[in-house]
């Protein structure tokens, strides 16, 4: 499949500080997550692929194209960055259109994708008031609706969830899932909220300190593991002890207990235990892992994660 963005050995220093050091990725389609904490080089990143800054060494190309060298293959690109940047006494409608045309729209045509993209973002009925009156998930929907007027064909998001409620969070991940699924638009989502990487994105790009430690499908890092999680409503010792009795490894977490293995064998021991301690089953199943865990590890050695989630 065609790449449609490519980072090869990226660096960036700023007087000393390394902000990004050789990273390289592809993304080809569907919605990626590059992820990371406050000042991981996410944003670094956006803004070199973007031509706003020069890399220290190697390259980030759209389309095969660098955006500092060829200034028309922005036209290919959108950008929802993360700080408010909207003017305050214009209205969405007015703002959109003037956004389209600079994209090379005629006027007619412009205001047309403009009431449309406002209608796809939900704010269609409310896009002849200023936007001074907007509340902080308006602005946001509006920022989003000017990164697909001229219908490019990938959206960089930086933090597009920030300062939104956890109701507003929902419905902008809610966006920008039915963005690709509708228009086909290619999404790099940057965000250091790994809940929202995670129930968003196909595949994750993770940043620390500036460099790559992850790459690979999200599905593939939150796939059951070989670990049965159980709940029990009274007796929990017991039934621990009923376990390792049979040679069970038990650990206790997360209100219950996980027990290693998923086998059949596994599982009779448990309903046997159960049976013994008199202790009755609220809960079992596999655990998933979760992406918080690429944070908890200690270093960058992911030796240990799924064949193509490194």
């Amino acid at each position: 499949m065609e790449s449609l963005l490519s980072v090869e050995n990226l660096t960036k220093q700023y007087k000393g500080v390394v902000a990004l050091n050789n990273v390289s990725f592809e993304i080809s389609d569907g919605i990626t997550g590059i992820l990371g904490e406050n000042g991981a080089g996410k944003s670094t990143t956006i803004k070199i692929v973007l031509g706003l800054l020069e890399a220290t060494s190697g390259t980030a190309k759209i389309l095969g194209e660098t955006a500092s060298e060829n200034i028309n293959i922005r036209s290919r690109l959108g950008y929802m960055p993360e700080h408010d940047c909207l003017p305050t006494n214009v209205t969405a409608a007015e703002f959109l259109t003037h956004m389209a045309e600079l994209s090379g729209l005629p006027p007619s045509h412009a205001r047309s994708r403009a009431a449309d993209t406002l209608r796809h973002v939900g704010l269609f009925e409310e896009r002849y008031r200023s936007m001074g009156g907007y509340s902080t998930g308006m602005k946001q929907r509006v920022k989003l609706a000017q990164t697909l007027v001229h219908d490019p064909a990938i959206v960089l998001l930086d933090e597009p969830t920030a300062g939104l409620d956890p109701a507003g969070r929902e419905e902008m991940l809610d966006l920008v899932r039915k963005t690709h699924r509708e228009f086909g638009i290619s999404i790099l989502f940057s965000s250091h909220l790994m809940a929202d990487v995670e129930r968003t994105c196909d595949r994750i790009i993770v940043l620390r300190g500036g460099k790559l430690v992850q790459s690979g499908e999200v599905k593939s890092f939150t796939e059951e593991t070989e670990t049965v999680y159980i709940v029990v409503d009274t007796n929990k010792d017991g039934f621990i002890g009923a376990l390792e009795k049979r040679g069970v490894d038990v650990t206790e977490g997360d209100g219950g207990i996980y027990v290693e293995g998923s086998d059949e064998s596994v599982y009779d021991h448990v309903r046997d235990a159960l049976v013994d301690a008199e202790a009755p089953l609220r809960r079992m199943g596999p655990r998933r892992r979760a992406l918080t865990e690429l944070f908890e590890r200690e270093g960058d050695d992911f030796s240990d994660l799924p064949e193509g989630v490194r």
